[in-house]
């Protein structure tokens, strides 16, 4: 079937028949005082949150299911659990009891966590799909990470076999990979925030040098490799970044926290938020500034985030978000293994900077056509640069000559749109899901490198006309251009077996119009060869990616899963364009191809543990990777080409344990013990290259394990985490013997401790914790680029202390 004739099926099916539903509604009211409640909590046990009680204590909501189990939530009130057979329109009021004493903090999350398992994401949610996929949920709310710096290791400490890049003390960019994927600036997820795009250039550039403040984040959702069918192509899948919503019973509420720590860390967060009739409002200010853990690290970084509502019914509303980020950051460079082993916090680079500039706006619509047909409309854009500015040389332990410096510019315009309409509809006389949507993406961004100044301080001005013989220079601009069509559908063979198959078609035009210079010198430095190459190409594909999920849920307490979906990632500028002393390019560089798949089970066993275990495959055709070539004159070069084909299986498990009701201790306690797993094999399986099948896969440590210990008494919590991963290599000859630039060689296992404290008390909340408590020196990066080349350490045992106050 052609895709146009498929699409046209579909959408038949979402007006074949109406479903037959009936109208829940009712008065909740205090048990005691006889007066309404308001914002009590309905929820349906299998499906989630159905609605909230208003002013009058009134709620309502339309089901086409015949038996129910409501349950009545509210923090000041005892939890009421309510089941009902549906035949009619029915009319239901509750009376709720009030709670005898006032709740500490912990006794307030342990109600919510102990009623309700709010750790992935429904089947539906809006108009997304989520039925047969592997997702998790980080609460940020409820963690005990290190949120003012953004401490990736503790706020994801839950979600298996994610290799993470810690060489950032501020949390100013997430690295974060899985897989065998590299976890550079997050370059192959597709990163979002509230559902769109924050990313350079999503296909041409997909790094991310933006990351929001965690301390102004509700929740992170990921999904894995199966998000492509509704999110991109990525092979990571999705990663969201849910901000925190206005606050919707107070017209103003503040809140600000100051952190202090180690090597001169100050940050603040200050937020507003509220809601005053149909408008509502979130915003925050984040500013951060310290020394960093080694010399030369200093850096400065000021984030802004608005979010606006406007409610005009309850089918309407309209949304406007606008953040933006500035940051300038000292680089201290990168080193060899020798060097890192006589002192890993060394540096002998003063003169390299960073810098950003990112702004982000989106403007999102949503509309209930019917309580059937939920449409939503995402338009979005990026205004950003990000400069980097040093010496860097191959040899990264020759001392700076102190000359002009390399500086490599980038420019970053684009925007876009994406539409959906998610609707339910009856099929063979069951209940199914539609979504249809479609993407529209223009990029217009431009990458100059060429001489910096020779001075010590941050100047991003190409100095061309002072040093016209630098040899790397050049300057393209990369138009690119992306359209996708993309469909998913919710299938009920049973009430407890779903299928859901979904497709995405993607049209790309890749182009690069610029020029790079080639000049040659002699010994004396004198100009013997010059010249000015244009290179302008112009690619263009389109194609289909399919996959389907598989889900089986007898209970509410139990689910089986499966789904298998294609993957595809285009080669981008950064591959192809840079010109780079610690490596090659090969000039035959393609796009890779693949699918991933999952299967696994996850629910929960009678409130005592929380579980996921699963097993994936992740099959990777002309994967992009460095490999150490000889030339003709008997020269050994890195190279950045398609080394081969590449398979990646494993096993990966979560498992949470609830010491509370195992112990049965009261609910002034609460007691979680988790441990999190990741067991992973892999092999190159073709190459073209000499010495590389059957060797492993590089980023990929066979073992990855994160487990934690969680303590509260009332407002009083602890928390004890332990990180170990095991050797990974970095190229796919696994060279464990590095070259001079440090880019190559093994990164070796490395473990961590964190801790972490906090109190609250009425308004006010103190936290505090101590990260690599152990202080072992170690490294998770050994970089090709900047910040380096070479091996960038991680850092030693640090302290912070945060003090919050809440108005």
């Amino acid at each position: 079937m052609k895709l146009k004739d498929f699409s046209i099926v579909l959408l038949l099916l979402v007006g074949l028949s109406a479903l037959s539903q009936n109208t829940i509604s009712g008065v909740v009211i205090n048990s005691q005082t006889q007066r309404p409640v308001a914002n009590v909590e309905v929820y349906d046990k299998v499906s989630g949150l159905l609605t909230k009680s208003d002013a009058a204590g009134f709620y309502t909501f339309k089901t086409e299911k015949s038996d129910l189990t409501l349950v009545f939530f509210s923090y000041e009130f005892e939890a009421k659990e309510q089941v009902l057979k549906v035949t009619t329109d029915t009319e239901l009021n509750v009376s709720l009891k009030a709670l005898g004493v006032a709740l500490s903090e912990v006794e307030i999350t342990a109600r919510k966590t102990k009623v309700f398992e709010l750790s992935r994401l429904k089947d539906v949610e809006g108009t997304s799909i989520f039925a047969g996929r592997k997702t998790e949920v980080v609460l940020v709310e409820q963690s005990m990470a290190n949120l003012a710096s953004n401490n990736a290791r503790q706020i994801y400490s839950q979600v298996a076999g994610l290799n993470i890049y810690q060489n950032d003390d501020a949390g100013l960019q997430l690295n974060v990979g899985g897989r065998g994927l590299d976890p550079n600036r997050t370059a192959n997820f597709n990163t979002r925030q509230n559902g769109y795009d924050i990313s350079a250039d999503v296909l041409g550039y997909p790094e991310s040098y933006y990351t929001p403040a965690s301390e102004g984040l509700s929740e992170i959702q990921i999904i894995r490799g199966a998000a492509s069918l509704q999110y991109g192509t990525q092979f990571g899948g999705l990663i969201n970044f849910k901000m925190k919503a206005p606050h919707p019973d107070k017209p103003f509420e503040l809140i600000t926290r100051n952190t202090v720590g180690s090597s001169g860390l100050y940050t603040n967060f200050t937020s507003v938020s509220g809601t005053k009739n149909k408008w509502s409002y979130y915003g925050y200010f984040n500013y951060k500034k310290g020394d960093g853990f080694r010399p030369n690290s200093e850096f400065e970084s000021k984030n802004a985030y608005v979010h606006i509502g406007y409610q005009f019914n309850e089918k309407t509303s309209l949304n406007g978000e606008v953040s933006y980020l500035r940051y300038l950051a000292q680089q201290g460079g990168g080193l060899t293994d020798q060097m890192f082993e006589n002192d890993p916090y060394q540096s002998n680079r003063s003169r390299n900077w960073f810098q950003v500039d990112w702004l982000l706006y989106n403007f999102n619509f949503d509309h209930k056509f019917s309580e059937h047909t939920n449409f939503s409309f995402n338009a979005f854009g990026l205004n950003a640069s990000r400069y980097a500015l040093g010496f860097r040389t191959n040899r990264v332990d020759q001392i700076d000559p102190m000359q002009e410096r390399d500086l490599i510019k980038g420019d970053f315009k684009n925007y876009g749109f994406e539409a959906r309409i998610l609707s339910k509809y009856e099929l063979f006389e069951k209940a199914s899901t539609f979504l249809l949507g479609t993407k529209f993406y223009r990029a217009n961004n431009a990458e100059e490198q060429g001489p910096g100044s020779e001075g010590i301080g941050p100047n991003f001005e190409i100095q061309s006309d002072r040093f016209p013989n630098y040899s790397n220079q050049s300057a393209f601009d990369f138009p690119n251009f992306n359209m996708a069509v993309f469909g998913e559908n919710i299938l009920y063979a049973t009430d407890q077996f779903s299928v859901t198959p979904g497709f995405r078609f993607e049209y790309i035009k890749t182009q690069s119009e610029g020029f790079y210079k080639r000049i040659n010198t002699d010994a004396a430095g004198n100009v013997i060869f010059e010249e000015s190459v244009a290179d302008n190409r112009d690619f263009e594909r389109a194609f289909v990616l399919l996959g389907v999920g598989l889900s089986y849920k007898p209970n509410t307490a139990f689910e089986a899963y499966g789904n298998i979906s294609q993957n595809y990632r285009s080669v981008t500028y950064s591959d192809i364009n840079i010109n780079n002393p610690a490596f090659a390019i090969n000039p035959n560089i393609t796009d890779e191809k693949g699918f991933t798949s999952d299967v696994g089970v996850r629910g929960n066993f009678k409130n005592l543990v929380s579980y996921d275990l699963g097993v994936f495959g992740l099959f990777y055709n002309g994967r992009i990777g460095f490999i150490q070539k000889e030339l003709s004159d008997g020269r050994i070069v890195s190279e950045r080409g398609n080394v081969g084909d590449a398979v990646m299986y494993g096993v990966e498990s979560l498992f949470d344990f609830n010491l509370k009701k195992i112990l049965n201790l009261n609910n002034r306690f609460s007691m979680n013990y988790f441990i999190n797993s990741s067991f992973i094999n892999s092999e190159y399986t073709t190459s073209e290259q000499s010495g590389v099948v059957g060797n492993q896969v590089e980023f990929v440590p066979d073992v990855n394990i994160k487990t934690g210990l969680k303590f509260g008494y009332r407002n009083l919590l602890a928390n004890i985490q332990y990180t170990y991963l095991s050797q990974q290599f970095t190229d796919a000859t696994n060279s464990q013997a590095a070259n001079i630039s440090g880019v190559i060689g093994e990164i070796p296992s490395y473990d961590i401790m964190d801790v972490s404290l906090s109190y609250a008390y009425k308004r006010f909340k103190l936290e505090t914790g101590i990260n690599n408590l152990l202080d072992n020196a170690y490294f998770t990066r050994r970089a090709t680029g900047y910040p380096g080349p070479g091996i960038i350490p991680s850092a030693p045992r640090n302290w912070y202390m945060t003090f919050q106050i809440k108005i």
